[in-house]
């Protein structure tokens, strides 16, 4: 069984509650679902969220979309997907985050047909990236889950979850689904409030007459509208698990 763990908190630092931003009045984790779930290759497909009592709005929202959820740790997200997987009894898991709106479905299907018909342990579009940030996906077998849940240590493998397989390379099997152009400097994420502005402009412009735009018509957008890139074009892309890698020294 093939099963999506889309990983949302609201306790964000840069853009604190920006999962329930509303995007043409709904909330940017329900818009990213709504894309998620055109995905062919998925099974099932539930939320990640932590068990702290803010994060009880992400349930409720979960539920009126009819999404499962599963609660778990705030800060070990490691942890938290290895309980979901667990627990849903899956083969393999799809990882994506909830700060990407745009996520495009058409893009998680090309991954996980790579992920199958490489025979590997661990497929992405991240390494290294070629896709714009925001349309990252990972796919990996239960068991190197499982692995890296016993055995990882350093606190950016429990925050980021996948460090733990593909900084090992010798020890599994790894593969990566590369874009046809290299547009890894665009940046479609959702960290800061240029970001927020960018993408409500991007589904302000193609969401009323498709609502499922793929990564293709943004590019079109963008070559007709290159002012938008300039919005948020000055934030750096992973900053996150940098941040995490310099805790991993201190």
């Amino acid at each position: 069984m093939v099963l999506a763990i889309v990983q949302a908190r609201l306790s964000s630092t840069r853009l604190p509650g920006k999962v329930l931003m509303p995007i043409l009045g709904r909330p940017m984790l329900w818009r990213q679902l709504e894309r998620v779930k055109l995905a062919k290759s998925i099974d099932r497909l539930i939320v990640a969220t932590s068990d702290q009592p803010e994060d009880r709005q992400l349930v409720d929202m979960c539920r009126e979309f009819g999404i499962e959820c599963y609660c778990g740790s705030l800060d070990d997200v490691l942890d938290r997907f290895y309980q979901a997987a667990r627990r849903y009894q899956a083969d393999h898991i799809v990882r994506l985050t909830g700060d990407c709106p745009v996520a495009d479905p058409q893009v998680i299907d090309a991954v996980i047909d790579c992920y199958r018909s490489g025979d590997c342990d661990y497929a992405s579009n991240i390494n290294p990236p070629t896709f714009p940030d925001g349309i990252d996906v990972e796919v990996m077998r239960f068991d190197c889950l499982e692995q890296a849940w016993r055995e990882a240590k350093l606190p950016s493998q429990r925050e980021h979850v996948t460090p733990f397989i593909w900084q090992q390379p010798q020890r599994f099997k790894l593969v990566n689904f590369a874009n046809d152009t290299d547009l890894c400097h665009l940046r479609w994420t959702v960290d800061e409030p240029e970001d927020f502005e960018f993408i409500t402009k991007v589904y302000e412009a193609l969401y009323p007459t498709d609502s499922g735009f793929s990564m293709s018509q943004i590019c079109s957008l963008l070559e007709r509208r290159p002012d938008l890139c300039k919005l948020n074009a000055d934030f750096e892309r992973n900053e996150g698990f940098t941040k995490s890698i310099m805790d991993d020294n201190t």
